[in-house]
């Protein structure tokens, strides 16, 4: 069973195997699946009381109910006691609530906080906050057991100070050795009963509380049955000098008792000296609201943890919150503020038998200690089986026959053991609460982040929450956390996020579900209806790249260098399968995504991957440039490979494979058993590809078909891009070219802003141009390009003048805030050969037609012009292949250093589509051998002078 299966199929497949006995075990298990074959062996069956209400009643009273109400009474008065009560309960209902949300809305398994934060905000948040829970947890208990060891050597210890007199009772030899070893005992007393299983720590507990409950009960009562007494203060009390009091009053119910406790009187507390302010005593009180989470650490051990979990948590904060209450309106009533600041233990001394509130404190902490030993061991199984730590935590797998994760337990006890050697409380009191708040605050964000992705499928039957009470939830969090100790809370945070960059970066990539890509998607969604295209401003054009890829094998280094020319806009990878769905059995694409994101991973590429089904390569380019994009965000630049001759080279190979086979054989051997990163098909002229495609040459695209959909572009007003000899292209190796110049970098990158098959035309200053000068500055914007240098070339015929022409467009240049180096280049032998070609043609044409009147020659010439409406002038063409070589060897001529890669103007094609053959052998002429090369053509206005 896998976490993309069915949420119905897993419950409905889990209750047919508790009820079925198991038929043939499988030869292998799923990793992931000890604890469900030990279901079938034997199912869940604590309940909502004992699995819940009792581990969260004792975690919450622990010894806060027997020594802290006094103190909290005392210094702060029963107004703001009750004010504290208040707070402190507001902030952990509004982390129930969520609790509760999340419980209910699906299949919950073991680990409890630690299993609904990891599925919900994913691996990494939910493996850092697990891995503070178990720590949590793990200090959580040490301190309960530091807490019943201080509490029992403050019955039967013997006094370390000589000056106080041992009474009877003190048999216990005192000191840091004894209270470890006293402490040992406990610990080990826990691990036996937790080693058992969860339904032996189940009747321990039940058999706690029903201890705890009577002792409550006592105390209750002795605030009715005793008379008023005179208790004496066997305590060092807070102050100095002669009027230390050594006696404080039991009043029994008196008004005048009342009216003294009603206000806040802050003094020095005599355990610590310090003085105690509101926020300190709200700290120690809140020490003992933090326990609403053990019943939810049960959640693998529950009959219905989504039913069990929020009724017995709600239960349980109810009857704690009304019982502190209670009691603190008792102690206001009839104990004097003397009493409540100086004695901290004054609840024996007024019980109706002296040793029932000792029995109470023994039984609450141990049954903490225990709680926490046991959660701490789930959590730490819950992270184990989710593999992500590695190795480290594989050991922790394991569990008995009963279900039981011993090696948990015991790992557990281990460092429990280790904290005990701190040896006090108050070192560890402050970052356990801290922790047990930052879970309180993840589990607020989790349900958070579920109800603000609006996901169908987060639907819980617990509805009595909104995104409302979980803000708050973490705010009340948060402001505990710094209130308690700032650098505590600062460190725990700064050690969650170390954790959360670990996890992200070495843990495998797991299959719950990323509330992240929830969350992304429901916010681009808003933004894209935002993004009103009719809004579009030259001012903030970007280009929005769709490259179309015919094999990504070939195309590596076009599309490492197209994602640097994107600048922050849209780029999209295309392909297209030729083929109809009609005799197809299914979508052959969808099986290829996975390939196609790999290659966008392996490149480090920002860019997405649309892939369509077509009859031919032209109808699919139409498909992509028709539908790629969302809204505001569509392509408005189509680029394509040049065609060519050329054999494509396969650039996927992994170094790695090639270093292993010749060099580390057993390497190859274990990398060759790993399944291949990526699918693609072989290319063309490759041995193990035996087709020869539509036109014999492997190609399933001819001439006539590539400058169509050049022409269909255009037609949809899409800038074109050509690229030429991109196949070799290594983006590491153009830019650390050996220097040759003393210039400020050895990278060069050329522009050609002129139409070179135009010789009657020396323009640079049209659309096509700019758009030219526009993409070239965007490349030299890149972190990698930045130090490459700009050259523009004008071409200069005689007669021009040459400073004012250089000056115009350096004008032009300032004006844009382009940096470049301008060189002029005189091409008149060029031009000659081109005039020359059309006195020859005309020449030509007057012997083709010698008695052809004008008008009949005035009649041909509107024909030809016919022929090439939107194109190119006719003159070009009859561009000859000399005046094309010519342009090409002047082009090259003034490559020195040659540049990294050039940027070259591309005309429109003709209009008669009988000429399409011609242009395209035009253009290969024009950019032979140049290396690197961009054709590009702008068809719409991309820079501007404006502020």
């Amino acid at each position: 069973m896998t976490e993309r299966t069915p949420l119905l199929h897993y419950r409905l497949s889990n209750e047919s195997e508790l009820r079925s006995a198991p038929a043939v075990q499988a030869p292998e298990q799923h990793p992931a699946s000890p604890r469900r074959t030990s279901q079938q062996r034997q199912p869940k069956k604590l309940s909502t009381f004992f699995g819940v209400v009792i581990p969260t009643l004792l975690s919450m009273f622990s010894v806060v109910v027997f020594l802290r109400i006094g103190f909290v009474v005392g210094q702060a008065g029963l107004y703001q006691a009750i004010a504290m009560f208040l707070v402190a309960y507001f902030i952990i209902c509004m982390t129930v609530l969520s609790v509760c949300a999340i419980s209910t809305n699906g299949a919950l398994d073991a680990g409890g906080a630690y299993y609904m934060i990891s599925r919900a905000l994913g691996p990494e948040f939910g493996g850092s906050i697990g891995i503070m829970f178990f720590l949590a947890n793990v200090c959580g208990s040490a301190f309960y057991v530091l807490g019943l060891v201080e509490a029992i050597m403050s019955t039967f210890g013997v006094p370390e100070d000589v000056t106080v007199a041992a009474s009877e009772h003190h048999i216990l030899p005192s000191g840091y050795w004894w209270s470890l070893l006293y402490a040992t005992g406990i610990a080990l007393l826990c691990l036996l009963v937790c080693l058992v299983g969860a339904h032996i720590y189940a009747k321990a507990t039940f058999l706690i509380f029903v201890v705890v409950m009577f002792v409550l009960g006592t105390i209750f009562v002795s605030f009715f049955a005793v008379q008023p007494r005179t208790i004496i203060l066997h305590r060092p009390t807070n102050g100095t000098g002669p009027g230390i009091p050594s006696t404080a009053n039991f009043t029994g119910f008196k008004l005048d008792t009342l009216l003294g406790n009603l206000d806040a009187k802050y003094t020095t507390d005599y355990t610590t000296r310090k003085m105690m302010t509101f926020a300190t005593v709200f700290a120690v009180m809140f020490n003992g609201c933090t326990g609403i989470m053990a019943g939810s650490n049960m959640s693998g051990d529950l009959m219905n943890p989504c039913y069990s979990i929020p009724r017995g948590t709600i239960t349980a904060v109810i009857f704690t919150f009304i019982t502190y209450n209670l009691l603190s309106l008792l102690v206001a009533c009839s104990c004097d503020r003397v009493l409540l600041q100086n004695d901290y233990s004054f609840l024996r001394d007024i019980n109706i038998w002296y040793p029932f509130v000792v029995i109470g404190v023994y039984s609450s902490t141990l049954s903490a200690a225990m709680s926490n030993l046991i959660g701490a061991s789930r959590i730490l199984y819950a992270l184990a089986r989710d593999d992500l730590f590695g190795k480290a935590l594989s050991p922790a797998k394991k569990t008995s026959h009963s279900g039981n994760p011993w090696v948990s337990v015991l790992i557990s006890w281990f460092l429990v053991q280790l904290v005990l050697f701190s040896g006090t409380l108050n070192t560890i009191a402050s970052i356990v609460t801290i922790f047990f708040l930052l879970v309180y605050a993840a589990v607020d964000l989790a349900c958070l982040a579920l109800e603000w992705a609006s996901a169908p499928n987060f639907r819980p039957t617990f509805r009595y929450f909104t995104w409302h009470t979980c803000v708050l939830g973490i705010i009340g969090c948060a402001v505990m956390m710094f209130l308690i100790n700032a650098i505590y809370a600062s460190a725990s945070i700064a050690f969650m996020l170390l954790l959360l960059l670990l996890i992200h970066y070495l843990s495998p990539t797991s299959s719950w579900g990323y509330i992240s890509q929830a969350l992304i998607f429901h916010q681009v969604r808003k933004y894209l209806l935002m993004l009103d295209v009719r809004k579009d401003h030259v001012k903030f054009w970007r280009p929005q790249i769709l490259l179309m890829v015919s094999n990504p094998r070939s195309s590596v280094g076009l599309i490492t260098f197209i994602n640097d020319i994107k600048k922050s806009g849209l780029y999209v990878l295309g392909h297209i399968q030729l083929g109809d769905l009609n005799t197809l059995p299914s979508d052959p694409l969808q099986s290829q995504y996975d390939s196609w994101l790999s290659l966008v991973d392996h490149l480090n590429i920002k860019a997405f991957v649309n892939l369509t089904l077509a009859d031919s390569v032209r109808h699919g380019v139409q498909h992509l440039l028709f539908i790629s994009g969302l809204g505001g965000m569509r392509p408005n630049t189509l680029v394509l490979g040049f065609y060519d001759d050329c054999l494509p080279e396969d650039k996927l190979i992994e170094p790695s494979i090639l270093t292993s086979h010749a060099i580390d054989h057993p390497r190859s051997s274990q990398e060759l058993e790993e399944p291949p990163l990526f699918h693609f098909a072989s290319l063309r002229g490759s041995l193990d590809r035996p087709d020869f495609g539509e036109f014999g040459d492997g190609k399933v695209l001819g001439p006539q078909e590539y400058i169509a959909i050049i022409a269909d572009a255009m037609k949809m007003l899409k800038n074109v891009i050509l690229a030429r000899y991109f196949n070799s292209f290594d983006r590491a190796q153009a830019l650390s070219q050996p220097s040759f110049s003393t210039g400020k970098g050895a990278v060069y990158v050329d522009v050609w802003p002129v139409n070179l098959l135009r010789p009657d035309s020396s323009s640079y200053v049209d659309t096509c141009s700019l758009f030219l000068l526009q993409l070239a500055c965007i490349l030299n914007m890149v972190r990698a390009w930045r130090k490459a240098t700009l050259r523009l070339f004008l071409c200069i015929e005689e007669g021009q003048s040459v400073r004012g022409s250089e000056e115009k467009l350096g004008q032009l240049l300032k004006e844009l805030r382009i940096k470049a180096q301008i060189y002029s280049v005189p091409w008149d032998q060029q031009v000659a050969l081109h005039w020359q070609r059309q006195g020859d043609w005309g020449k030509k044409r007057s012997s083709q037609f010698p008695d052809a009147t004008e008008e009949e020659k005035s009649k041909a010439d509107e024909e030809n012009e016919e022929d090439f409406v939107n194109s190119f002038p006719n003159n070009a063409t009859r561009l000859s292949d000399d005046y094309l070589l010519a342009v090409n060897k002047l082009i090259l001529d003034q490559a020195q250093p040659p540049p990294a890669v050039r940027f070259l103007y591309l005309p429109r094609p003709p209009a008669d589509i009988r000429r399409y053959t011609a242009y395209l052998h035009q253009l290969e002429l024009l950019t032979q051998d140049l290396g690197p090369t961009l054709l590009i053509h702008g068809v719409t206005p991309v820079i501007t002078t404006d502020l």
